[in-house]
């Protein structure tokens, strides 16, 4: 039943709708550098989209209002422009949290744990052989 809705509803707006089905692989890297940076290029290109399509949404609505002078269209439309900016401010929360991280990455480098068990005795014997 819902394809020949949308058949009806194509043919009245003269429009052809298709959907298109998209893979995503998925990419499991082996160090914590590399899975940094795939993390953050996936939520960077999915703010992005969701900017992009807030955008085409609010040129919409605002032409919904426009058309129909409605209180409650104004007022979606002004909850369309306070996500689509909060989301936009995402995207800058991303950048200094990655920021973050890179420091964190930086300072854990290389780190010795050594532990010595005896007696203060058996250290100098061990030292004096040393020299």
């Amino acid at each position: 039943m819902p394809k020949d809705i949308d058949k009806k509803l194509d043919d009245v707006l003269d429009i052809q709708s298709s959907i298109k089905k998209e893979t995503t692989a998925v990419v499991i890297p082996k160090e914590r550098s590399q899975n940094i940076e795939t993390d953050y290029k996936y939520t960077r290109e999915n703010l992005y989209g969701l900017v992009e399509r807030g955008q085409d949404a609010i040129e919409g609505i605002l032409d919904v209002c426009k058309e129909t002078e409605n209180p409650r269209a104004y007022e979606v439309a002004g909850q369309l422009i306070k996500t689509v900016g909060e989301t936009a401010e995402k995207l800058l929360d991303v950048q200094q949290k990655l920021k973050k991280l890179e420091v964190e990455n930086e300072s854990i480098k290389t780190q010795h744990n050594h532990l010595y068990v005896g007696n203060t005795a058996e250290l100098q014997k061990f030292l004096k052989k040393n020299k």
